[in-house]
């Protein structure tokens, strides 16, 4: 009867686990954690967008923009730009048909200067499950010289607008909170930390983090960042004994915040000057990857205060060539991807490199784990599977059919790729058909 109970303790906490992981939603920037992770143990590892394999729907998304799609429930929701009518919109679709709930047109504002591998819609949204808030820039066509670039080139100055829409396609409010200018245009991520939106506001003129009243739109505090050059990292929130910590690094630097006031807790200078790729915990250090215009992988301990440069740096690399897409944790290893084609595993503990392979063309996508398994989407759609473990062990290698920019978001034992022309829902169909 003993061993009768303890088996059967074992299959609940199991099931119950298996249904806390379906039931994941996917409500911002790199998933529920915000660091790419999903618990989910039903996501499929092999498709193919090209024969309909394991696709449970593909759908024409209208313009063209490089945001993540984000999912909470039965909804799926995503951003693009119509560039000839310079319309930026906010769509809603379900989950389970993809097709059309609502469509909103949140901003119509001239395009701005902008990188050849940026959209005009590259900012993923934010859901708490009743508001969506979603990011662009505004810009009213005139221009001023370019910051910190090599080349001398005009740049059109311009200003974030932060909307908030309800699950019925309602505008709640709409603010600008402040100026921003960029060569390399627009792609800063809103994150959720309670009754805040956080905005991180870094660009070549007077940069600053942002905080906003989720119910209102009004600033609750805004701080300004020292070096005031353009970076595109989204915060990563923990808990870190007993201290909430918002780290981003930036604009020259790594810092720690205060999320609840926008006091900063400590920094680490450089090691670059340009930043895009959003960090990773591990329990004990955050981890990041950068950058431009030098390279470098770097794990900080979090228990500092001040200029911590010269004494909370665990361990720094310098043999990569990374820098847009975010890197993501599997077991005890980072794994970077190069924007160029090549993959490197760290071991978190030392920052020793475990093994280097070239897995693609070009990244840009960030990366995202499931099942055990990483998750490395280059732009021409080939998604290749990697098994965590000490080598590169390749499960699969799935086409979608086109090219991919955007990150790929996983929700209720589906993962959504944002490929170039469509929004594709990826999942076991032969579960699907009896649904």
């Amino acid at each position: 009867m003993k061993t009768f109970t303890v088996f059967f303790h074992v299959v609940l906490f199991g099931w119950m686990a298996s249904l806390t992981a379906q039931a994941e939603n996917w409500p911002g920037w790199r998933g529920p954690r915000g660091d790419g992770s999903s618990m989910d143990q039903t996501v499929p590892l092999e498709w193919n967008g090209e024969t309909g394999r394991n696709i449970v729907w593909k759908v024409p998304l209208p313009g063209k923009g490089h945001s993540s799609p984000i999912v909470w429930k039965d909804r799926a929701f995503v951003v693009t730009c119509e560039q000839e009518l310079q319309q930026r919109q906010l769509i809603c679709l379900d989950v389970e048909t993809g097709k059309t709930i609502w469509s909103r047109t949140v901003l119509k504002s001239l395009l701005e200067t902008k990188h050849n591998l940026n959209s005009y819609a590259s900012s993923t949204p934010a859901t708490d499950g009743q508001t969506v808030y979603v990011a662009f820039l505004e810009v009213d066509g005139s221009t001023i010289p370019a910051r910190n670039v090599g080349r001398a080139r005009p740049v059109t100055p311009g200003k974030i607008v932060i909307s908030a829409y309800d699950y019925a396609g309602n505008r709640k409010w709409q603010v600008t909170p402040g100026g921003f200018v960029s060569v390399h245009g627009f792609c800063s991520s809103p994150v959720i930390h309670g009754e805040l939106l956080i905005v991180n506001g870094d660009h070549d003129g007077k940069s600053y983090i942002v905080a906003l009243n989720r119910n209102n739109g009004e600033t609750v505090w805004k701080v300004p960042r020292k070096h005031e050059t353009r970076s595109y990292v989204t915060p990563l929130i923990r808990t870190v004994n007993g201290r909430v910590q918002m780290f981003v690094s930036g604009s020259h630097q790594m810092a720690s915040y205060n999320p609840a006031d926008g006091t900063m807790y400590w920094h680490v200078e450089g090691p670059t000057e340009q930043y895009v790729a959003s960090p990773c915990f591990d329990g004990e250090k955050f981890l990041m990857a950068a950058g431009f215009p030098t390279h470098h992988v770097v794990a900080v301990r979090p228990d500092g205060d001040g200029d911590v440069t010269d004494s909370h740096v665990a361990w720094h690399s310098r043999d990569v060539h990374c820098y847009v897409p975010s890197p993501v944790l599997a077991g005890q290893a980072l794994y970077v991807a190069d924007d160029r084609g090549t993959v490197s595993a760290f071991d978190t503990r030392t920052g020793e490199k475990i093994w280097k392979e070239r897995m693609g063309r070009h990244y840009s996508a960030s990366l995202v784990t499931a099942r055990d398994h990483v998750f490395f989407i280059a732009d021409d759609g080939i998604t290749k599977l990697v098994k965590a473990g000490p080598g590169p062990q390749v499960v699969a290698e799935n086409p979608l059919g086109e090219f991919s920019y955007a990150s790929p978001a996983i929700a209720g034992g589906r993962l959504y790729i944002r490929g170039e022309k469509h929004l594709f829902c990826i999942g076991d169909t032969a579960v699907t058909a009896v649904r």
